[in-house]
């Protein structure tokens, strides 16, 4: 089956052309998607492979946190290994904008505060992902960056590698984040093991471990609050 290709279109129409004239927020979601394909495949135009993709995902959430393995069973020709690496580091950049502030980050000074500031990060997430939110002297947030994706487990989980960012970026202490895809925040067997040796890390190396917060659907859990991390301060 034939296409006409974007090349073709009155120039007043083309998807890049537009955003340059117009500024993005004149752009649908297809033609936005179709910027990020660039070319199309299978037949098909750029934005007959975005329409496509919104069709069948049926939402960018559901496009922004799909798999690798769920886009091949979305089954649209022409949307190889290629386009869904465009998609995705497209959809990392807006995660890591939204993370950004002009100089420094959110002062933490409760559990609620971190769930605030991450659930909207974590809340679309199909697996387990954790953070190491680092703090300077006055609680701020000045970086994170992601230590494991999968079920939190001791043999999985090494201590070294949670710290290693933390030490490099001379972090004042450190918040450990981790979402329940399930649902339900209450901390498993592992999760209060690894928390374990997360803080006895933290103390060899001097970097107090002021929290571990897991999220759910909507709610959260403390374990600092929760007595399994012991602060002779009451909080943060």
């Amino acid at each position: 089956m034939s296409y006409q290709s974007i090349k073709n279109w009155p120039e007043e129409e083309r998807p890049r052309e537009r955003l340059l004239k117009m500024g993005a927020e004149s752009l649908s979601n297809a033609h936005l998607l179709a910027i990020i394909l660039r070319t199309g495949g299978g037949g098909k135009s750029a934005i007959d492979l975005a329409i496509e993709m919104l069709d069948k995902s049926r939402s960018l959430k559901e496009i922004e946190s799909a798999s690798i393995k769920e886009f091949a069973e979305l089954k649209i020709k022409g949307l190889g290994p290629a386009k869904v690496a465009q998609i995705k580091a497209a959809f990392e950049l807006g995660r890591r904008l939204f993370r950004e502030t002009d100089e420094k980050g959110p002062a933490f000074s409760s559990s609620h505060d971190v769930y605030s500031y991450y659930h909207p990060l974590v809340k679309d997430l199909k697996k387990e992902v954790l953070f190491c939110a680092m703090l300077d002297a006055k609680n701020r947030i000045f970086r994170d960056c992601r230590i494991s994706e999968g079920t939190l487990t001791n043999s999985l989980m090494h201590p070294r590698e949670a710290f290693r960012n933390a030490i490099k970026e001379s972090a004042a202490s450190v918040i450990f984040v981790h979402n329940h895809p399930s649902g339900d925040p209450t901390p498993s067997r592992e999760d209060i093991s690894v928390t374990e040796r997360l803080v006895h890390t933290g103390e060899v190396v001097g970097i107090k471990v002021l929290d571990h917060v897991i999220i759910g659907a909507g709610k959260h859990i403390s374990l600092m609050d929760s007595g399994y991390i012991k602060n002779t301060k009451g909080g943060f």
